[in-house]
């Protein structure tokens, strides 16, 4: 008893602990300091020791309630419980007691027994306490099981309505993809037709600075001409004949001239027709984008609600993963608890053979205890770790729809500058056709 692996407590601590959490009722009040010290009393301690028992382990309480007064009666009804408190006393660490610790204790004996029962039942306490704690985790994991299961099935649920398309939308979505081939085969025509009709204007365009640059020429010529006539007459007298074959020179030139005005005026005609034609169709144009962007939104549409279904899909993989680790948990507590009443089983068959054995099991139990405890609280970690898992998944799905909407504002810009450039090439055809009827309008006047 020198060397205690537990601290020695006071009387009074001793008397306010018993009469809390052993005693009840009367005898809590009956139990004092006297009946400790001086002098142990023999009946209140033995009355002490025996509903400690009754506390810990499943001795009947009418067993104990009869006293004899017979001495060797007395003895015999002693040695049960003197049997009991050598087993239950070397898991308080204390392996040194007497038959006489019951029939005449003695008072410091008596308070260090009761000190290291009191530690002993201190210890039982918490780790009742940390067991509650352990089953209350165990249940709330539980319940977040079954939400779990019930989320996945209703996951499933929506895969199901996103994944299966009703007959009435799987004819329109047929329909729309006929009329977007038809009308992607309709654009690519009517493109094919826009970059001919390009290629014509600037042809025209072409030729029209062609023709410009030889009036200018020719422009100049007249006017050389005119002054070298001038100069001619001026300086010579002109004969009637010379006159006569200029005259008609100078009427020869006035027919082509008008010639070709009038060869202008058709080539105009045709200009205005063409741009009359490109008019109308880039009206068309502008209706088959607007169907464009319709069967665009269509098919946006049809691509979030897939990207929704595919989001709901690594859902349902991730919580389905979780359920396993769940299950997989679940399964190895109940094992540890199955092996743990297996234990407790054998160590109170054990008790009965011997009381080394009873001692080895008793030791082999806390160390088994403490394992199950770290057990328990690697399976809280598990449990800890793949909640930051599921918060990182969230934060990856919203750095996700970041993106997609980042993604979504470029296309827009994009659309919006082809738009841009669209107003800015219908602009410049205009300018040019403005400038065309406004050249044929000046070659007009100038003629």
């Amino acid at each position: 008893m020198t060397d205690n692996t537990f601290p020695i407590s006071k009387v009074d601590v001793l008397v306010q602990f018993f009469r809390n959490e052993v005693f009840t009722f009367q005898e809590a009040k009956q139990f004092s300091k006297n009946d400790i010290t001086p002098t142990p009393k023999p009946d209140a301690i033995q009355k002490l020791y025996m509903r400690i028992l009754q506390l810990l382990y499943p001795i009947r309480p009418e067993c104990h309630y009869m006293m004899p007064e017979n001495v060797s009666m007395a003895q015999e009804w002693v040695i049960p419980l003197y049997l009991r408190m050598c087993q239950f006393l070397p898991v308080c660490h204390i392996y040194d007691f007497q038959f006489n610790d019951l029939l005449n204790p003695k008072a410091k004996r008596t308070i260090t027994i009761l000190s290291g029962i009191m530690n002993f039942l201190h210890f039982r306490k918490l780790r009742l306490e940390m067991i509650s704690e352990n089953q209350q985790s165990f249940r709330a994991f539980t319940d977040k099981l079954q939400a779990y299961t019930r989320g996945v099935k209703e996951a499933e649920r929506q895969i199901e309505k996103l994944t299966t398309i009703p007959p009435e939308q799987q004819a329109e979505a047929k329909e729309l993809a006929a009329a977007l081939s038809e009308l992607q085969n309709t654009t690519a025509h009517q493109y094919q037709e826009m970059n001919t009709l390009n290629e014509q204007i600037a042809e025209w365009k072409t030729e029209i600075a062609e023709r410009s640059q030889k009036l200018a020429q020719k422009k100049v010529d007249v006017a050389t001409l005119k002054e070298d006539i001038a100069k001619l007459k001026s300086q010579i007298v002109e004969s009637p004949e010379e006159l006569k074959n200029e005259m008609e020179r100078m009427k020869e030139n006035v027919k082509n001239i008008k010639l070709s005005k009038e060869r202008a005026d058709e080539r105009l005609v045709e200009l205005q027709i063409s741009v009359q034609g490109v008019t109308q169709i880039e009206t068309e144009i502008q209706l088959l984008y607007k169907l464009l962007q319709d069967l665009q939104s269509g098919m946006d549409k049809m691509k979030i609600q897939l990207d929704e279904a595919q989001a709901v899909v690594t859902l349902k993989e991730k919580l389905e993963k979780e359920l396993k680790k769940l299950v997989a948990e679940e399964s190895q507590g109940k094992r540890a608890l199955g092996m743990k009443t297996d234990k407790m089983s054998k160590q109170q068959i054990r008790r009965q053979r011997a009381r080394e054995m009873r001692e080895q099991h008793q030791q082999s139990c806390i160390g088994q205890y403490d394992q199950v405890h770290q057990k328990r609280e690697e399976i809280v970690e598990q449990i800890q770790e793949i909640s930051r898992e599921t918060q990182q998944s969230k934060a990856k799905i919203q750095g996700l729809r970041d993106v997609c909407s980042q993604e979504t504002d470029k296309a827009q810009a994009l659309y919006d500058r082809l738009l841009a450039t669209l107003d800015q090439f219908h602009e410049r055809i205009e300018n040019h056709a403005v400038q065309g009827s406004e050249y044929i309008m000046k070659m007009k006047t100038h003629y």
